[in-house]
Order: structure tokens, then C-alpha cells, then sequence
């Protein structure tokens, strides 16, 4: 069974652990399987590339690498503090993330 993670693709979320600590950014890909997120801007490492058909130019390239999920926070939209989230059931039987600070439903 795959673990759950608690961010998802398109979610603005802090770093709170690690190199980059304190950096924000948005999440590109996320990885449950192993428990990990590609965040926008953080994590950048150098990887060396050999020329290939679609890479011509060969060289070392800058990218991001997956960080664990338990070194991201949640970026709540409304008071734009980092917060833990809970979930709710709503009326129309969603279940929604929401901000434990302010309340605002996270999920749109």
C-alpha cells in the first residue's frame, strides 16, 4: 500500500527542512510510491548528461530532484502562513483539506 501524501501537484509549499530550508515553491510532480515531491526552484543538483538524438548539446545540467514529503509544508492560500492541514467531510460528501489556522477549505 502506498503511503499518503499530504501535498498535491499545483499546491505552494514551504521547505522546512534541509539545504534549502525556507524556500517556497510550487509542486510539480508527486511521487507516493516513494513518499516524495518535485518542487519548482528547490533541490537543484547538476547532472551530467551525454549527447544524445534528442539532446544534442551534451554538458552538465541543472534540475530539481525529488525532496521527501515530510520536508514540505503546506502554504495556506488565504493567510499565506505555512500550515498543518486537517480533512473534512463536506455536505455534499466531499472530502477537503483544510488550513488548521484560519479554516479556509484548501481543495476548491
Amino acid at each position: 500500500m502506498q503511503p499518503k501524501v499530504h501535498v498535491k501537484k499545483g499546491d505552494m509549499v514551504l521547505v522546512i527542512a534541509g539545504r534549502d530550508k525556507g524556500k517556497k515553491g510550487k509542486v510539480l510532480r508527486v511521487f507516493p510510491a516513494k513518499n516524495t515531491v518535485l518542487v519548482e526552484g528547490v533541490n537543484i543538483v547538476k547532472k551530467h548528461m551525454r549527447p544524445t538524438p534528442e539532446l544534442q548539446q551534451g554538458g552538465i545540467i541543472s534540475r530539481e530532484a525529488p525532496l521527501h514529503a515530510s520536508n514540505v509544508q503546506l502554504v495556506c492560500s488565504r493567510c499565506g502562513k505555512p500550515a498543518r492541514t486537517g480533512k473534512k467531510l463536506l455536505a455534499d460528501g466531499r472530502r477537503v483539506r483544510y488550513c488548521r489556522k484560519c479554516g479556509e477549505t484548501l481543495d476548491k
